[in-house]
């Protein structure tokens, strides 16, 4: 290590000292400007508050029911299935292939088009038309 190879040291920032005197900048009030509630100690807003007010997410309707143990399934038609390449279809095959773009909580195999192709098909559900179009053609489902 030479003299000229020296770095300096990481400076680390020293804490505000608040109500310090006139000289610090952050003398008197501290940085608080005059009364009111933010002034005060313990003082301030909640967030969302409206100085009283009925707060928006109060005033807005609420609706229906989210269910948070609902699965999210990605729809996969048979008229994309034949886009595919490969003979075994899988949600990763069809994510590789950018035939879907993302899978959430797997993949169900719609009914809509017509299958020209003989695929073994592997998903999370299928629908009694496709199942029926896809086997008619000579393929395979595979329940995952």
């Amino acid at each position: 290590m030479k003299l000229g190879e020296l770095s300096p040291a990481v400076v680390k920032e020293t804490r505000r000292r608040v109500g310090r005197g006139v000289g610090s900048g952050l003398g008197k009030t501290s940085g608080k400007g005059h009364k009111g509630q933010k002034a005060r100690s313990g003082g301030g807003v909640r967030r969302g508050f409206e100085g009283g007010q009925t707060p928006l997410y109060r005033r807005l309707p609420k609706r229906g029911f989210n269910n948070i143990h609902a699965k999210n399934y990605v729809e996969v038609t048979l008229t994309m299935l034949n886009k595919s390449e490969a003979t075994e279809v899988t949600a990763e095959t069809l994510l590789k292939e950018n035939i879907i773009s993302k899978v959430n909580d797997g993949i169900v195999i719609l009914g809509t088009g017509n299958i020209e192709k003989k695929l073994t098909v592997k998903a999370k559900r299928f629908t009694k038309s496709a199942a029926e179009k896809i086997e008619a053609a000579g393929g395979k489902i595979e329940v995952i």
